[in-house]
């Protein structure tokens, strides 16, 4: 007697939807894949309880000529393609023929389809068995029916996720279409109500505000590249816009949607530093090349692909993307709360900045919520309705201002005034609400070596790659410093509003893009150190570092042994941070030492992130006007002075608009 024997077709089909038939969503992802092969303009989906009771997808494509109908259930049975040459050159979404009897096997399936020519016919299976084959209505299109999936196979229902994570799974697998296929109408309907509807135009926007929301897609900008081999087009948010999950990327070829790491990584390179650690972008890319190119049988639901080109094409798309972004002013807008809700932590406006005989000038009133030397509610946040002020309050935050005002003459110092920024709208004459500290911190020695470091240090950094990041001055306009808050922001201001700038991130900013130019370069001028440096290391350590010695010698590290696990540095590149050049080296040495293999590219990127937040002023620190003007221009210098080596924002902007709107000038 034989061991071996052939499977039964029922059997068969039960294991291959193993493989196909994961969950409700791969049923409509195949059903909803077929109807776009059969050219339909407009697709219906329906669900109840999330696909498991109920899946019902109504299209008004070529539908299935009716001695098809029966041999469309059978494995391996398909119209995509004929022949070994086209399984290579596949322009269709479904080719295997395996989806409909997987589908029949663990379901019940009742299709009603018409070509439109002649009567329809409808056709029942349940559980891969046939029970009915009928002439039916002959409305072009195909009306699919699954009832009760996996209700033949228990085990498999018992590990479905909740109806929530279900249905988030179907949504999320028809946004995906719904991007790839913008020409066609889709409508997901679950339990009556409507979780989808495109109008099928062929603009992807409309699709992206169907799932994002207007607000989103306001923040997204288009982009398109082309070269021999592939053409790209899509649309990327504006960095402020982040997701703490790498799914928000969608990548199609040849409008089906895959899953790649190698281009998913390809988007996010080309955000380099705009992004914070640990966030992702909204993008969405659609990619169209050569058949040829592409393999898309590896994976039972064809998510995954192998490129011909894959490295290529990354290349391409992070470009593209860093194009893009040179072209756009990436500083985020301040926006305006809509909630009324005090806060506790309110910043409150003392008189301490004044010279005594200008606080003497101020009027003591009956109010005990004003106080002749604080005034304690002017709020200087976002604008709550708290920080209404009483007739009293705005007395004394007038003379204040005017105050502020005779102080600033007689330092002569340059100040824009918007007629917007007073008080109470009758006043003609204002001033921001902010004070500089110049009379306050002038005698701190180290705050005038912290100023050296800004105008000195900054300045002889760019002057060797000002000329090829001149332009990027225009995108961020000339600002006007006002003052500080606690040592760490930066106030300033121009004809288009108010503007805060953290000063650390800014001069990171700054100190980056110095330091990755100038460890690109071998370095030519070392400081020889009167007392070398000696390291000693583990024995696998040493192993790792003697390997990689001359990986570390362009990035300036010089490395001789010098005994048993020991190396010795004698001399440094003269652009290391003065007064850490011991924890720079260690710094390299840990970075190199983490790496399974020693990437130059990212030794250097990670080098330079390291060096330029050692070398910056940290956060309490006072500034004088000069030391913060010198600052602000510096960084308009910088390439990408929006964001700090590690994607957090260095500049936010409020518009004259949205400040009139908080203090409620304007309704």
């Amino acid at each position: 007697m034989t061991k071996i024997i052939q499977l039964s077709e029922n059997l068969s089909n039960k294991i291959a939807a193993g493989e196909v038939v994961e969950r409700p969503a791969s049923v409509v992802k195949e059903l909803v894949e077929n109807a776009i092969d059969a050219k339909s303009t407009v697709i219906e989906v329906h669900v109840e309880e999330a696909g498991l009771q109920k899946i019902r997808v109504i299209d008004n494509g070529s539908g299935i000529d009716r001695e098809d109908v029966p041999l469309a259930f059978e494995r391996h049975a398909t119209s995509k393609i004929k022949n070994e040459q086209d399984l290579f050159r596949i322009r269709t979404l479904g080719f295997r023929g395996e989806a409909l009897p997987s589908i029949a096997s663990v379901s019940k399936v009742e299709v009603i389809t018409s070509t439109g020519v002649g009567e329809g016919t409808r056709i029942v299976i349940e559980g891969g068995v046939r029970k009915v084959l009928e002439p039916a209505s002959s409305r072009k299109g195909t009306d699919f029916t699954v009832s009760e999936l996996f209700y033949n196979t228990p085990a498999r229902l018992k590990y479905m996720k909740s109806l929530h994570t279900e249905l988030g799974n179907i949504t999320d697998c028809l946004n995906r279409i719904a991007l790839a296929h913008p020409e066609v109408a889709i409508k997901l309907v679950h339990n009556g109500r409507t979780l989808l509807q495109t109008n099928g135009n062929g603009d992807p926007r409309q699709v992206l505000a169907s799932i994002y929301g207007f607000k989103i897609v306001k923040k997204m900008i288009p982009i398109k590249a082309e070269n021999l081999d592939f053409k790209v087009e899509g649309f990327i948010a504006l960095p402020e816009i982040t997701r703490a999950s790498r799914n928000y990327i969608s990548t199609m070829i040849n409008g089906r949607f895959i899953k790649n790491y190698a281009l998913t990584n390809a988007v996010i390179a080309g955000y380099h530093t705009l992004l914070p650690i640990g966030r992702y972008p909204i993008a969405f890319l659609n990619v169209i090349m050569d058949p040829i190119l592409v393999d898309v049988n590896v994976h039972p639901a064809k998510l995954e692909v192998r490129l011909s080109k894959e490295k290529e094409l990354s290349e391409l798309i992070t470009n593209t993307i860093k194009q893009a972004f040179k072209k756009e002013t990436l500083i985020p807008d301040g926006a305006v709360p809509k909630t009324v809700k005090p806060k506790s932590e309110q910043i409150s406006l003392t008189l301490d900045h004044l010279p005594e005989d200008k606080r003497e000038q101020l009027p003591i009133t009956n109010n005990n919520n004003v106080k002749p030397r604080e005034i304690q509610t002017l709020n200087l946040n976002r604008g709550y309705e708290s920080s209404v002020l009483s007739k009293e309050e705005r007395e004394v935050a007038n003379k204040f201002v005017q105050s502020l005002m005779i102080d600033r003459k007689e330092r002569e110092e340059p100040t824009i005034i918007h007629e917007s920024t007073s008080l109470e709208t009758d006043v003609d004459e204002s001033t921001p609400l902010f004070t500089n500290d110049n009379s306050i911190h002038t005698n701190s020695t180290e705050n005038e070596s912290i100023v050296d470091e800004i105008i000195e240090n900054d300045t002889e950094q760019f002057e060797d790659i000002s000329e090829v990041k001149s332009v990027s001055s225009n995108r961020v306009p000339p600002l006007y410093p006002i003052g500080q808050m606690h040592g760490t922001y930066i106030f300033a201001e121009n004809e288009n509003g108010l503007y805060i700038i953290d000063q650390h991130a800014a001069q990171e900013r700054i100190k980056y893009e110095f330091y990755k130019e100038k460890i690109g370069d071998v370095p030519k001028d070392l400081q020889e150190l009167l007392i070398p440096i000696t390291l000693e290391f583990s024995n696998d350590e040493y192993i790792k570092l003697e390997e990689n010695l001359d990986e570390l010698k362009k990035v300036g590290l010089f490395l001789d042994p010098f005994g048993i696990n020991t190396f010795i540095v004698r001399s440094h590149p003269i652009w290391f941070p003065k007064g850490e050049e011991k924890e720079t080296i260690l710094e390299i040495i840990e970075q190199v030492l983490a790496m399974k293999k020693v990437d130059l590219k990212k030794l250097r990127e990670e080098t330079a992130i390291m060096m330029s937040c050692k070398g910056s002023i940290k956060a309490n620190h006072r500034l004088r006007n000069d030391e913060i003007q010198a600052l602000l221009d510096t960084l308009r210098k910088t390439s990408d002075p929006f964001t700090c080596p590690h994607g957090r924002p260095i500049i936010i902007h409020f518009s004259t608009y949205e400040m009139e709107k908080m203090f409620k000038r304007i309704m």
